[in-house]
């Protein structure tokens, strides 16, 4: 393979999925569902040669990691600066109620999705400033190899953005459901392909 194969995936559902809420950097138990969402992903990946499994530092994504290293007899690499967008005083907090709460504020994210910062928290061009760097390593390390890359919607969702050449302002744009699978596939000349999106 003349370029690095990246399958990028979204942590497993979570409890609480019910009502949509920013967990941030909060942690939230996997529900069963979530974890078998892993077990459906590790028998997808089971026939690649993955060289090597990363993940964010927080539980949702380092359990599934776990699981998914284990059928190719390694260990997860955490990595703290894959972990989701820093919601401040959002954390742990549903849309319905942030709403209701923070009208003006929440209307202000609209229309500024890349600079709006929750107080206490991230805006994307932080998130980027930190997982970035962290992507870039992965791929010095792992030249025309596979490596699984365990996430979070915001975190997939920039990388998938960057990949494709498109502005962080299109961030929802991408679907990112619990327990999906992305592959990217980084050549050497610069070239970024998104073979699956979502699957």
């Amino acid at each position: 393979m003349n370029c690095t194969r990246v399958y990028l995936i979204r942590h497993g559902q979570v409890q609480g999925h019910e009502q949509k809420r920013y967990n941030g950097q909060s942690e939230v138990a996997l529900t069963e569902k979530g974890r078998a969402q892993f077990g459906m992903l590790q028998m997808r990946l089971q026939e690649r040669a993955i060289k090597a499994v990363y993940t964010s530092d927080l539980g949702r994504c380092v359990e599934g990691a776990r699981i998914l290293a284990h059928a190719h007899g390694l260990e997860p690499l955490i990595r703290p600066a894959l972990r989701e967008l820093h919601v401040g005083e959002w954390e742990g907090r549903t849309w319905q109620e942030l709403q209701a709460s923070y009208p003006k504020q929440w209307q202000d994210r609209l229309d500024d999705l890349v600079h709006y910062r929750v107080p206490g928290g991230e805006n994307l061009l932080d998130l980027g400033q930190r997982v970035r760097p962290a992507l870039e390593d992965i791929l010095r390390a792992h030249p025309g190899e596979e490596v699984v890359i365990v996430g979070h919607g915001g975190v997939n969702r920039l990388i998938l953005l960057d990949a494709i050449g498109a502005p962080l302002d299109k961030m929802f744009h991408l679907a990112q459901d619990f327990g999906c699978l992305n592959i990217i596939d980084y050549h050497s000349d610069g070239l970024r392909v998104v073979s699956l999106l979502n699957g």
